[in-house]
């Protein structure tokens, strides 16, 4: 029953905030954000408008009724994810189909390189922690300190110069270039340049969890419970495996979760640098030139891939620590 309660409690605080972080989208794009979007539109196709077809454009994207009844079919097709359609970046393209389209690779991107990130920063955090002051140690402190101050928009550029530039190890076009490819040829080629964005980023968040492992294992290697089990006879290794890593995972995974929103405007700079087609080049784009319902579908959906990752991370937090269920 305390595992039951304790993810219903999780569900509907993940549900009472998605519907206070969607209100914020509402008066945010509609309210709060400057200029007319059916005159930014006009401006941005170039045409001339009589003031007749920009009202019937203003009918058809559903401005010219009460902000109430705009708010509550906001809510209706947030939660169907109908966003309607893309007026200046794709125009007339559905913006769930465009926003797919772009999350499917921006997802690859960032899944491999958060991943790459997590495994290299927690093994050289257990190993820095555990072997502290040691040459590896070192190294990796100076190197973590330096990638974590660093934007993620300078290490791109300075992959660029260094690795593309001087060495001309990787392509610097644009992203699967302009000659259409097929087969093994055409997902080598997605993987030359997808390199260095995945680079970019592995790197740019490998040093904060590297600097969270390695000062969580020092504070559980202080605890009575390890000099217990050293006293007992327990072998230096097992201390390790079983007894001071799995504790000082726990602030690992929520590190995760809440990187995750980083990660993911991270990704917008990377992507410009790089022109990488997805989902953050998407949001400037859709900034740039003031598509109304890509702004908003983009947003939307962010703040759901986020609020499901902090779920994920509650009920991993959950598992390694009943505590937490207790609480």
């Amino acid at each position: 029953m305390g595992t039951q309660r304790y993810l219903l409690g999780k569900l509907g605080q993940l549900f009472l905030t998605l519907l206070l972080i969607l209100t914020l989208a509402f008066f945010l794009f509609r309210v709060w954000q400057p200029g007319d979007p059916v005159l930014t539109w006009a401006r941005a196709t170039g045409a001339q408008y009589s003031a007749e077809q920009l009202a019937e454009v203003r009918s058809e994207w559903g401005l010219d009724v009460p902000l109430t009844e705009q708010y509550v079919d906001f809510m209706k097709d947030s939660l169907t994810f109908d966003f309607g359609v893309s007026t200046v970046v794709n125009p007339d393209s559905q913006v769930s189909t465009l926003f797919a389209e772009r999350m499917s690779k921006s997802i690859l991107l960032i899944l491999l390189s958060t991943f790459a990130a997590i495994a290299i920063g927690v093994v050289l955090g257990i190993w820095g922690g555990w072997r502290r002051q040691s040459k590896l140690d070192n190294g990796a402190m100076g190197t973590s300190m330096l990638l974590y101050s660093m934007p993620e928009f300078v290490l791109g550029m300075i992959l660029i110069l260094v690795l593309s530039g001087v060495f001309h190890l990787f392509p610097s076009g644009r992203y699967e270039g302009n000659i259409p490819l097929s087969g093994f040829s055409r997902y080598l080629d997605i993987a030359r340049h997808m390199a260095l964005p995945w680079l970019t980023l592995t790197l740019a968040f490998m040093g904060e969890f590297y600097l969270v492992m390695r000062s969580s294992l020092l504070d559980v290697l202080g605890e009575e419970y390890i000099s217990l089990a050293r006293a007992k006879g327990v072998r230096e290794k097992y201390v390790l495996r079983r007894h001071a890593v799995p504790n000082a995972l726990l602030p690992t995974i929520t590190l995760v979760a809440l990187s995750f929103g980083f990660i993911l405007s991270g990704v917008i700079t990377v992507e410009l640098v790089f022109s990488y087609p997805g989902v953050g080049k998407l949001s400037y784009d859709a900034l740039q030139f003031r598509d109304f319902n890509v702004l908003q579908g983009t947003f939307v959906i962010a703040v759901i891939a986020v609020l499901i990752a902090n779920l994920i991370a509650d009920l991993t937090y959950s598992y390694l620590d009943p505590r937490v269920r207790r609480a």
